[in-house]
């Protein structure tokens, strides 16, 4: 079996700061890590490999550093790793970043077939959870999201379990497929010293938005259908009031009453 897992290099959730006007993050000085949401991925794709066999490829979309998840993949038990890098791919939306992810796994396809492609359910740079569902729709092939169980695998589809807003489900998707797994599936593993030099030593393949066959027309910031129009932080209000009373008991009473006048009760 062949997994490909997506991971993203994203600040650490307490140095996410936002740009009040461009509605940007922002990235300078902040320390990055490996999204937390991708952990739960790449333990999914390993745990997975370590069941049935196979071979785990970790993908990512980023500037030179962001080889440094790719690494930190390798210590974590992926095989492979692969960074699309190119200056046409700066800026890029959710739709033109899954759009030339689903390009650089058909190049990795093209390698060796694909049979399942985890992501996390979301980063935390945005938290929109489209990543997934979207490199589906450009690849056209089967996904399914909020995953927390992987039940069996067979040689020809996957059965999983997926959290649904009034319980869960189970689904059964033919290869090749698309997951996007919550942090229920996995509890990510220490990075061992056989891993971390496994790591040192690995060789990225690079490829450019050429190498993948993507249409520049549909990459980076000129070409995103989105656009940031506002953005900032809610405030808070103390809304908090106050219930007098001598005693416990009055204060229940003084309670009742408010919650009656405001149609509570």
């Amino acid at each position: 079996m062949h997994i490909v897992t997506c991971v993203k290099q994203t600040p650490k959730s307490e140095n996410i700061k936002i740009d009040p006007v461009t509605g940007c993050l922002i990235r300078a000085g902040a320390d990055s890590a490996m999204n937390p949401f991708d952990e739960y991925a790449l333990e999914a794709a390993v745990t997975l490999k370590e069941q049935v066999g196979g071979t785990v490829s970790a993908l990512t979309m980023g500037p030179p550093q962001a080889e440094t998840v790719l690494r930190d993949s390798i210590a974590r038990g992926a095989d492979r790793i692969y960074q699309l890098g190119d200056r046409a791919l700066a800026g890029s939306d959710t739709w033109s970043t899954s759009y030339a992810l689903s390009k650089g796994i058909e190049k990795i396809n093209a390698l060796q077939k694909v049979d399942v492609v985890i992501c996390g359910k979301q980063t935390n740079d945005s938290d929109t959870g489209h990543i997934g569902p979207q490199i589906s729709a450009w690849l056209q092939w089967p996904n399914a999201a909020f995953v927390k169980k992987i039940v069996r695998v067979n040689q020809k589809s996957i059965v999983v379990e997926r959290l649904t807003e009034d319980g869960s489900e189970i689904l059964e998707l033919p290869f090749p497929c698309v997951l996007s797994v919550v942090k229920e599936i996995s509890n990510p593993r220490v990075r061992s010293v056989k891993g971390r030099i496994a790591a040192k030593r690995a060789i990225i393949t690079a490829w450019t938005a050429d190498d993948i066959g993507a249409d520049k027309e549909k990459l980076g910031i000129a070409h995103c259908p989105t656009r940031v129009v506002k953005s900032f932080t809610p405030t808070r209000e103390n809304t908090a009031q106050i219930v007098d009373g001598t005693n416990g008991r009055e204060k229940g009473k003084n309670l009742v009453s408010l919650l009656k006048e405001n149609h509570l009760i």
